[in-house]
């Protein structure tokens, strides 16, 4: 296993050296997504967004894939998106900027909220941005003491993007949502963690570590009972109570065939720890 997110060598699992800006590594089911541009504080070019979509989409698909962790290298976890090279105000035509926030930002968003395995995200430091919401999107998020938040678009001139106007009001209320977006102030780890928006924080030190444990635990989970999980805790913060009732007894009745969940009850039953293969 990787001795740090940044390792992505010394390990059991495989390693898939497809473009060293997102180094990629599985292991003990846990699938490792590492963003690579230090020097450019991991902000994320076109390129690298499409690897990422693509490793999220490869851990849904794959059964061997039982958790994922997004994590980056450096000083920074995203300073956002990479803007250099995009066209200038006056080459643009209207609908180009919709285009490219619905086929660019918001996909990688939806990428990692329609995961069907758990995301964590272990924020190493400056999170800014498409960034920020990118740590957000994740199921549960670690951050390292030093690590900071930023929602940087009104510093630019800019309204959020990449889903954020959408994420922030449903994890920490409108009011907070809009000062955060209002003023663009950078929010230190520590803070973001008693608003809400942060599961836990720790030493820098120990991101890595506690990152491999909370992965391992949910690899070792009911996989299934866990992506049912994610969508129904996602889809109600959208439903009235008829719709998330409904659709909690029909994952339910889904869950109840599977292996895993003959599993648990049967280790109820018989009182001892229950195995879970994902199945």
């Amino acid at each position: 296993m990787p001795s740090s997110p940044e390792d992505t060598t010394e390990h059991t699992g495989s390693v898939e050296p497809v473009d060293p800006r997102v180094l990629h590594a599985t292991d003990n089911g846990v699938s490792w997504i590492t963003l690579n541009r230090p020097e450019a504080m991991n902000a994320v070019t076109w390129d690298q967004r499409e690897r990422i979509i693509a490793l999220l989409a490869d851990a849904s698909a794959d059964p061997s894939v039982r958790a994922v962790v997004l994590t980056a290298t450096g000083r920074g976890f995203c300073a956002g998106a990479d803007l250099r090279g995009a066209p200038s105000t006056g080459d643009r035509i209207p609908g180009d900027v919709a285009r490219t926030i619905r086929l660019g930002a918001q996909r990688l968003i939806a990428a990692v909220l329609d995961c069907e395995k758990p995301v964590i995200a272990a924020v190493n430091g400056t999170a800014a941005g498409i960034g920020a919401h990118l740590a957000f999107a994740c199921d549960l998020v670690l951050a390292a003491d030093s690590a900071t938040f930023i929602e940087v678009f009104v510093r630019r001139g800019l309204v959020p993007d990449g889903g954020g106007a959408y994420l922030l009001p449903r994890l920490i209320g409108p009011q907070r949502a809009k000062e955060l977006m209002f003023f663009g102030d950078a929010l230190p780890a520590a803070e973001a963690e008693r608003l809400g928006l942060v599961n836990r924080v720790v030493p820098a030190e120990e991101l890595a570590a506690t990152a491999r444990e909370w992965s391992q635990r949910l690899a070792d989970g009911p996989t299934r009972a866990l992506a049912l999980t994610k969508q129904l805790v996602n889809a109600s913060l959208d439903a009235d109570r008829a719709t998330a009732f409904a659709a909690e007894a029909t994952a339910q009745e889904i869950n109840m065939t599977t292996q895993d969940a003959g599993e648990g009850v049967a280790s109820f039953v018989e009182r001892r720890t229950p195995k879970y293969r994902g199945l």
